[in-house]
C-alpha cells in the first residue's frame, strides 16, 4: 500500500499532541479507509507528529487535492522526488540551519556522540513500522556485509579510519558514537542525496541470505533472472533512484506507475509524518505527474501552460520566452536566486605543466591585476540585465561567512591599479603589439578553457578579452566538452579554466570546508595538491606555498572543533584567505534561476534560492506545502 538542533524530545510531542486531537482525512485515501483496507489518517501519523505552523512561515493553510504537472529530460531523473520531496532524519530549514525532520530529535555530545531518537509511531509508507530495527539492520547487514557493501560503511562516518560505535537501545533509539568529533555525520543526514543510514528491513530480509528462507530466495532469483542474492538485494534497495514501487518509503510522494517511460505518477505517501496546525496530513497535493521529454521542449512546453511548477531545464537565456506566455500559460516567472558562489569564474591553474607560466599564475599580484582588469557592470547589464551581484568569488549574504569587503576584494573595475601591480612583478616588456613579455621572453597570452556548455561563459570572456587588452594581456578562449576539460585540468595541461564558483556559497558551520581547500583535484586551481590529499599522496603532487598549507590547517581545526564557534573561526579565516589570494576569480554572484509556477499553485515562495547542496533545489522550500487552488 500505497544548538540550533531540537534536542527536547518532550517540547515537541507537547506541540503534536495538541495537533493530533483531530486529524482530517484525505479525501484520496477516503474511501480506502472507508473499506477497511487502511486505518484513519490518526492511526497513520506518528504519535508525535512534526507539526508545521505555515502562519509563521509566511504561508497560508492549504487544502488537499490535485494533480501537479512537472517535467524532466530523462527517465531515471525520477529521482528528483525523493531531492524535491527532502523527507530526511535532519534536513536544512529555509534560514540553512539543519533541523530535526524524520526524527523527532538529535542530542550531540561533543559531535562525538549523536543519539537520535525516532517518532513513536512512525509507519513506512506500506504501514510497517518504522524503529531502529531499520537503522540496524542497515548498519549490520548491509554497511558491514561484504557481498552488499565491498567498501565498507561510506566516508562520512570514518574518523581518521575510525568507524563509530552503533547501538540500540530501544525501538525508537540509535547511537552513533566516536572517539573524536566528527562534524561531517550532521551534515550528511541533510543532503540533497542523503546516504540513507536505515532500511525498510521488513521489506529487504526475503532477499538477504542471513535471513531468507533459502528455497525460497533460490527460487527468486531465478524468476527475477539474478546471479546471487546480493545483486537482488542491491537491485531491490534503491532508495534514492525511487524506481521500484514495492519499496517502502518515508518521502511525501510514492511512486504509483510500474515499468514507466514517460509519464510516472507519484501519489500521496498515507503515512507521511507531517502535519499542518490544523491536522490536516501533508502533502497536500494529491498526485505528481512527472512526463519525460527533450530537454529542448522545457522551456516551449512551460510557456504553452502544459507544467505547475517547473525549473529544472530552464536557463536564465528562456526568460524572455517564459514571460511571453504568462498571460495565456496562465503562470508566471520567478526568478530566484542560485546558490553557488559565483556564476561565472577563472581558475588559474597553480599546478600547470609549464613551470615559468606556473611561477606567473602563483604570484598573486597577476591574480589580482587579472581580477582588476575585469569590467564586471558590463558583463552584469549584458548578459544578466543587471541583476547579478557584480564582485570575487565569496560566500552568499546567506552565508554567516559573507563579507561585503570579501565581494569587492580586488574587484572594483581599475586599469590603473591592474597595470601597476603588474609592472611591479617585472613584466614591463611588451611586443609589438602591446602584449606584456614573461621573464623568458614569451608573451602574456593566457588560454582559458571552457566546457562550451553555457553561451554566458562565451560571452563574458568576449568581453573580458577586451578589457585584458588594456593591461597588456591576450585572452584565447578555448572550448571543450566538459569530461575534457576535467582531465586536462586534473593532468596540469591546461592554464586556466572557467566554471562555476564553489557549489555551495551558503555554507553554515557545520558544512565541510573540503571544496574551499586543497583536498579535492574538482577545484580546478589546485588539481595536484587535491589528488595528493585524495590518494594519500600516491598521485598528485604535495603543497609547496604557505597559504594552501594554512587552508589545510583551518580544515584540521574544522574537523577537530567541538563547537560551532571553534568551526566558524576556522571557515571566517578560509573564506577570508580566499578574497585576499584569488584562487578563483570571480565575476558575479546572485544568479537567477527562471522558476515557472501555475497561478493555481499556492505558498511557493517569490524568493528564495535554488541549489544543490545545501537545499536539494525544492526540497528545502517544502513541496509538500505547496497547494492547488483549482
Amino acid at each position: 500500500m500505497f544548538n540550533r538542533l531540537l534536542s527536547s524530545l518532550a517540547a515537541i510531542a507537547l506541540t503534536a499532541t495538541t495537533a493530533l486531537a483531530g486529524v482530517n482525512e484525505s479525501n484520496f485515501w477516503k474511501a480506502e479507509v472507508d473499506a477497511g483496507n487502511l486505518p484513519p489518517a490518526a492511526e497513520r501519523v506518528p504519535s508525535d507528529p512534526l507539526v508545521v505552523d505555515l502562519k509563521a512561515k509566511g504561508r497560508t493553510i492549504g487544502k488537499q487535492g490535485g494533480t501537479l504537472r512537472t517535467l524532466v529530460t530523462r527517465s531515471k531523473d525520477i529521482r528528483q522526488m525523493v531531492v524535491y520531496g527532502y523527507a530526511r532524519l535532519a534536513g536544512y530549514d529555509e534560514t540553512y540551519e539543519i533541523k530535526p525532520d524524520i526524527l523527532a530529535a538529535i542530542d550531540i555530545e561533543d559531535s562525538r556522540k549523536f543519539t537520535l531518537r525516532l517518532r513513536p509511531g512512525h509507519k513506512w509508507s506500506d504501514g510497517h513500522p518504522f524503529t531502529s530495527e531499520d537503522f540496524r539492520y542497515w548498519w549490520e547487514d548491509v554497511a558491514n556485509n561484504p557481498a552488499l557493501s565491498p567498501s565498507g560503511p561510506q566516508d562520512f562516518l570514518r574518523v581518521e579510519g575510525e568507524l563509530p560505535t552503533v547501538t540500540f537501545p530501544d525501538e525508537t533509539t540509535v547511537i552513533y558514537e566516536w572517539s573524536k568529533p566528527n562534524p561531517l555525520f550532521l551534515q550528511a543526514l541533510a543532503e540533497a542525496r542523503p546516504p540513507f543510514i536505515y532500511r525498510p528491513a521488513h521489506f529487504l530480509k526475503p532477499f538477504h541470505e542471513k535471513y531468507a528462507d533459502m528455497a525460497s530466495l533460490e527460487a527468486l532469483l531465478e524468476e527475477k533472472r539474478v546471479r546471487s542474492w546480493a545483486a537482488l538485494h542491491n537491485k531491490s534497495d534503491n532508495m534514492y533512484k525511487f524506481d521500484n514501487p514495492a519499496l517502502p518509503t518515508l518521502q511525501p510522494w510514492i511512486l504509483a506507475t510500474k515499468d514507466g517511460k514517460s509519464r510516472f505518477l507519484f501519489v500521496r505517501n498515507p503515512y507521511y509524518h507531517r502535519i499542518d496546525t490544523q491536522g490536516t496530513q501533508l502533502p497536500y497535493i494529491d498526485i505528481v505527474e512527472m512526463n519525460v521529454v527533450s530537454g529542448g521542449l522545457v522551456a516551449a512546453k512551460a510557456n504553452a501552460g502544459e507544467v505547475d511548477l517547473q525549473a529544472r531545464g530552464l536557463d536564465f537565456k528562456d526568460v524572455a520566452i517564459l514571460k511571453k506566455g504568462e498571460k495565456t500559460g496562465g503562470y508566471r516567472t520567478l526568478l530566484w536566486g542560485q546558490g553557488n558562489a559565483s556564476q561565472i569564474a577563472i581558475y588559474p591553474n597553480l599546478n600547470y605543466n609549464d613551470e615559468g607560466w606556473r611561477n606567473t599564475l602563483r604570484d598573486v599580484r597577476f591574480r589580482r591585476a587579472l581580477s582588476l582588469a575585469i569590467d564586471r557592470r558590463i558583463i552584469n547589464k549584458a548578459l544578466y540585465f543587471g541583476l547579478g551581484k557584480e564582485g570575487a568569488m565569496t560566500m552568499l549574504p546567506e552565508s554567516p561567512f559573507h563579507k561585503p569587503e570579501n565581494l569587492a576584494a580586488w574587484s572594483a573595475y581599475d586599469v590603473a591599479q591592474a597595470n601597476a601591480l603588474l609592472d611591479d612583478m617585472g613584466l614591463t616588456e611588451r611586443d609589438a603589439e602591446g602584449i606584456r613579455l614573461l621573464p623568458d621572453g614569451r608573451p602574456v597570452w593566457v588560454v582559458i578553457e571552457t566546457a562550451g556548455e553555457r553561451q554566458e561563459v562565451e560571452n563574458a570572456l568576449q568581453i573580458i578579452t577586451d578589457n585584458w587588452r588594456d593591461i597588456g594581456v591576450k585572452l584565447i578562449m578555448r572550448p571543450l566538452e566538459r569530461d575534457i576539460l576535467r582531465n586536462r585540468v586534473y593532468a596540469g595541461e591546461t592554464m586556466m579554466a572557467v566554471w562555476f564558483g564553489w557549489d555551495n556559497g551558503l555554507a553554515q558551520p557545520y558544512t565541510s570546508p573540503t571544496y574551499a581547500v586543497p583536498q579535492q583535484q574538482e577545484f580546478f586551481a589546485w588539481p595536484k595538491w587535491g589528488q595528493y590529499y585524495q590518494t594519500r599522496g600516491e598521485a598528485g603532487e604535495p603543497i609547496d606555498m604557505e597559504a594552501p598549507k594554512r587552508l589545510m590547517d583551518l580544515a584540521e581545526d574544522w574537523r577537530t572543533a567541538t563547537d560551532d564557534a571553534g568551526r566558524t573561526a576556522a571557515w571566517q579565516e578560509i573564506v577570508d584567505i580566499h578574497a585576499d589570494q584569488v584562487y578563483g576569480i570571480g565575476i558575479l554572484a546572485g544568479g537567477r534561476q527562471p522558476v515557472v509556477v501555475n497561478n493555481a499553485v499556492k505558498n511557493v515562495p517569490l524568493k528564495a534560492i535554488w541549489a544543490w547542496s545545501p537545499g536539494a533545489h525544492f526540497g528545502v522550500h517544502r513541496p509538500d506545502e505547496y497547494w492547488l487552488d483549482r
